[in-house]
């Protein structure tokens, strides 16, 4: 037995001290390994690698700086309702949006529709990952607006551009959190101005339709021109049954938004001009009928108490002549279609660890 270990030893020494000596010069350790490689796969494995990263162009350059610039002003918007489930049980329902931060109070500007029947609690993630529980200062949901509060330091606002003279074919930036993917950004371009009507019914416009991708979670979230300016709030895609970007999108203007803006921080609603009155309209059937002097018109039938109806002493039943107006005419047949869907995201399908 011993004199086996002997030879043994004997043979690795020995093996090891041919090696050394009697190989070719600079037939080296990295030499056998390209000797193994050779025998196995036929051929040494070759990389080309880069010296150094190359530079950003100058496009480039400008998406990396505004994604960095507005990331902290965007948040996720998260709502939770109690909702009733099959077995008449009472279980919550998380929805999920986006918004940016308006100032260093802490006002937060969202759609309506992500934090619609929100009745336990809003709470608003910011870039860091911070949770804070937030307030709702005043809601308009004729233009999908809401505006919220949080009390958290150091918040970054936006910078709100002038929405009056855009332009089709200039570039836009969506920033959100699609499918709950924080801190998520998109590119396209200004595909057209034009007037919608939202799922609601109401009319947006002047709204901004893109190619940018837009994508359930980005409602609320800005959308932004080439200097990381707030031109716009995508609110909803045209999705044909598809609750994904089918590459047309819509941001409501930000002119518009700061148009009710200080109804919501002063009166927490916005004023909006109105008759006061219930009223019918009459065609020319029901006005011969009615023996009227005109044959069209609107029949007063409720005065509600305090309009502007009201002061003007205006009382029910008594018919008041009603004329035509170009924008009826001109957004009539839109009525009764709904091509358009809002995309406020349910938290429960995001992808797990978001």
């Amino acid at each position: 037995m011993k004199l086996r270990r002997v030879l043994l030893v004997f043979l690795l020494v020995g093996g090891f001290w041919f090696l050394t000596t009697h190989l070719p010069s600079g037939f080296d350790r990295w030499s056998m390994g390209h000797l193994f490689q050779a025998g196995n796969s036929g051929s040494a494995l070759q990389l080309t690698e880069a010296e150094a990263a190359p530079a950003y162009d100058a496009e480039e350059q400008n998406n990396i700086a505004i994604y960095k610039r507005v990331l902290p002003s965007v948040v996720n918007v998260t709502s939770t309702t109690l909702v009733f489930d099959f077995f008449n049980g009472v279980v919550p329902q998380h929805g999920q949006g986006s918004g940016f931060i308006l100032d260093k109070s802490g006002h937060v500007l969202t759609n309506y529709h992500v934090v619609e029947n929100a009745n336990r609690g809003i709470e608003v993630m910011l870039s860091n990952k911070r949770r804070y529980a937030a307030k709702v200062v005043g809601t308009d949901k004729v233009h999908d607006l809401a505006l919220l509060q949080i009390d958290a330091p150091s918040l970054e606002p936006v910078t709100l551009a002038d929405s009056s003279g855009l332009a089709v074919g200039q570039k836009v930036y969506a920033i959100g959190n699609p499918f709950g993917l924080s801190g998520t950004m998109t590119r396209g371009i200004i595909s057209s101005i034009r007037s919608i009507r939202e799922s609601e019914g109401a009319l947006i416009e002047d709204a901004i339709q893109t190619d940018a991708a837009i994508n359930p979670g980005n409602s609320g979230g800005p959308l932004l021109n080439s200097h990381g300016e707030v031109i716009g709030i995508n609110t909803m895609i045209a999705s044909n049954g598809a609750d994904q970007s089918s590459g047309i999108g819509f941001a409501i203007p930000i002119n518009t938004a700061k148009a009710v803006l200080a109804d919501l921080t002063r009166y927490g609603r916005v004023k909006r001009p109105s008759l006061g009155i219930v009223s019918y309209g009459i065609g020319p059937d029901l006005a011969s009928q009615m023996g009227l002097a005109v044959d069209s018109g609107v029949l007063v039938q409720k005065v509600i108490p305090g309009g502007a109806a009201a002061h003007a002493r205006r009382r029910a039943g008594r018919p008041a002549r009603r004329q035509p107006t170009g924008l009826r005419r001109q957004y009539s047949h839109h009525a009764g279609r709904r091509p358009y869907r809002r995309h406020r995201w349910p938290s429960g399908h995001r992808s797990r660890g978001d």
